[in-house]
């Protein structure tokens, strides 16, 4: 187990929120994780073992049918975590948490996690308002997919990727963000072409850099808007 200085909190906004006790009662159980693509951190159905806070990796909440077809419902980077259903009185979720853009993060034993729930309030209360935060991101993203374009969609999801990595450049091949998206890779492929002609991103090998993020926000539907807004409203409390 790699311990953390209490300077490494800031990576991830909700560990960062933490108030200075829980932080030094947290601080020896937290293991510093390499989270490379496709590793799986939660399997649907499956006792969920530790809670996971991103860093510079970014998760995909994927919903897998019986059919073997995949659409992502949700997404978690350095702003939240990933093990809600500890807390939530679950203890499993019917989705698959796996890593999508590759990098590092921290986790938590699970009982750690519900321990503090139960005995901090200021936890639970953090945790509660970013279960919210994620129910809203859940709903938006239903909406999106049933509503709006696909070029809205891809937008909307390059967006989202984009707040959780460094810089500019988003990794992933068509066929990917297609699985993401609950798309086939033909329309992704569209899509991307539409927004390469429109000066907003460049897109090679499977590395699609933003060049023009304002463009992209304008070119998106509203639901990126609306997640963003939700997020920062929940996670920005006096007092943390």
């Amino acid at each position: 187990m790699t311990l953390l200085p209490a300077t490494d909190a800031r990576s991830n906004r909700l560990l960062a929120m933490l108030p200075a006790a829980d932080w030094q009662r947290w601080q020896p159980l937290l293991e510093a994780v390499d989270l490379p693509v496709g590793r799986v951190l939660t399997e649907a159905g499956m006792a969920t073992t530790h809670a996971y806070f991103p860093a510079t990796a970014v998760v995909s909440l994927m919903y897998l049918t019986e059919q073997g077809a995949s659409t992502q419902i949700g997404m978690v980077g350095n702003e939240g975590m990933v093990g809600l259903a500890l807390v939530m009185g679950g203890g499993s979720t019917s989705s698959r948490a796996v890593v999508t853009s590759p990098g590092s993060g921290f986790r938590l034993p699970a009982g750690a996690l519900v321990a503090a729930f139960n005995q901090s309030p200021v936890v639970a209360h953090l945790l509660l308002r970013y279960a919210q935060a994620m129910i809203t991101q859940l709903a938006q993203t239903a909406v999106c997919n049933r509503h709006h374009a696909l070029d809205q969609q891809l937008c909307r999801w390059l967006l989202q990727t984009l707040d959780r990595v460094p810089g500019h450049e988003v990794t992933a091949t068509h066929e990917a963000i297609g699985q993401m998206l609950g798309v086939r890779r033909e329309g992704v492929t569209e899509a991307a072409r539409k927004l390469q002609a429109a000066g907003l991103v460049r897109y090679a090998r499977g590395r699609i850099t933003v060049l023009d993020r304002a463009g992209l926000q304008q070119r998106s539907c509203e639901c990126y808007a609306v997640v963003q807004k939700e997020c920062d409203r929940l996670l920005r409390l006096p007092g943390f």
